[in-house]
């Protein structure tokens, strides 16, 4: 994904992870972990835990209605739009794939629009669960080490992702700053190479829990040139060098826990 403009991000991966993410919390595994994978899980638990597992999530993004839904490892993602004249499309992504509605009935996705509506869906609900989405198989997590944000420190974990399960944008790279007490996500940047490729460091804004799991804005911003190692994003932050680029805000969010599962 990427701001609104979004550029689109994870087209395949948002599902897999989604869905990994929910085995892996729920099964455990016996393989060594590295550290950099300890630490997203740690920062998993410290944002929602098990709560996402069976979670039922509503929330409004840029005027548009966003839900999601878990039952174990079935889950739904949907967005739901209404436009100037009263019309509603609502798109929904699922175990099945992605299915649209018009004014309540079903329509037909051309094949050439499929993934860029997914795109749109999972990019939004992408960054609404960050860290929950970090947990797959296919994303590979290095502890870069140690740094200090806002007189903050923090661990710097470098994610990249596997071609095999990676998904389209399996090259992009992501860096998330996880705060060492109390282990949240507080800054991440991520280089992408669509749409003529970019570079954004995001600062998490006024942290929310909402029945247990923890929600998030953000500050977007934008460096000017494409081979600026993300580690130095944060430095450059701080010293007033990188463009700012847009608000993001999740707004009216509601969560509901299906506590029978």
């Amino acid at each position: 994904m990427g701001e609104i403009k979004m550029n689109t991000f994870h087209k395949n991966t948002v599902l897999t992870a989604i869905l990994v993410s929910v085995l892996s919390l729920s099964c455990g595994t016996s393989e060594k972990k590295s550290e950099g994978e300890k630490i997203i899980e740690k920062s998993i638990e410290a944002s929602g835990g098990e709560n996402y597992v069976n979670a039922e999530i509503d929330f409004t993004f840029r005027n548009r209605r966003y839900k999601s839904k878990r039952n174990g490892d079935i889950f739904r993602l949907e967005r739901i739009v209404k436009d100037s004249a009263g019309n509603t499309t609502h798109d929904v992504l699922s175990n099945e794939g992605l299915k649209r509605f018009v004014n309540s009935k079903a329509a037909t996705v051309p094949d050439s629009m499929v993934t860029r509506i997914s795109d749109g869906v999972n990019s939004v609900h992408y960054f609404v669960q960050v860290p929950f989405v970090l947990n797959s198989p296919a994303a590979n997590k290095e502890l870069l080490g140690e740094g200090e944000v806002e007189g903050e420190t923090y661990y710097e974990v470098k994610v990249t992702f596997r071609e095999e399960g990676g998904g389209t944008d399996f090259e992009d790279e992501f860096l998330y700053w996880i705060h060492k007490e109390n282990f949240t996500v507080d800054y991440l940047a991520y280089r992408f190479f669509t749409n003529d490729g970019g570079i954004r460091f995001r600062k998490a804004l006024n942290p929310r829990v909402v029945e247990g799991i923890r929600f998030v804005d953000y500050q977007n911003y934008k460096a000017k040139e494409f081979s600026t190692p993300l580690r130095d994003l944060d430095s450059l932050y701080e010293a007033g060098k990188l463009e700012f680029f847009s608000d993001i805000q999740t707004e009216n969010i509601s969560v509901s826990i299906n506590k029978n599962n």
